[in-house]
């Protein structure tokens, strides 16, 4: 499997073209990572498995989503993202993008 760079970075607020969503990114697999029945179920788009996917806080939201690159634009004006998780996973917001908080041993 040819491995893809990642357009979109850990901390980047991102658009979901297909439901119109904002969120920030929190983790990136290079290549699809769920199980078979998870794709057939919820990737009715049928993206490639190929190709980077995201990890993604929804704003205004409780969940969290899985979102193949394909499905994702960068955002012109970056808004803060109101999450349950967003303190956990990240420290401050610059206006453009989130730091990762770092993890301690």
């Amino acid at each position: 499997m040819d491995v893809q760079k990642v357009n979109f970075q850990i901390g980047q607020i991102v658009h979901h073209v297909l439901f119109d969503y904002i969120g920030v990114i929190y983790d990136v697999d290079p290549v699809f990572e769920g199980t078979d029945e998870w794709y057939n179920q919820m990737a009715r788009s049928q993206p490639p498995k190929d190709k980077p996917w995201y990890n993604i806080l929804v704003h205004n939201a409780l969940h969290t989503t899985y979102v193949a690159e394909q499905n994702l634009e960068s955002v012109k004006t970056p808004q803060k993202i109101q999450h349950p998780m967003i303190d956990e996973l990240f420290s401050t917001f610059d206006g453009i993008k989130y730091e990762q908080r770092r993890r301690s041993n």
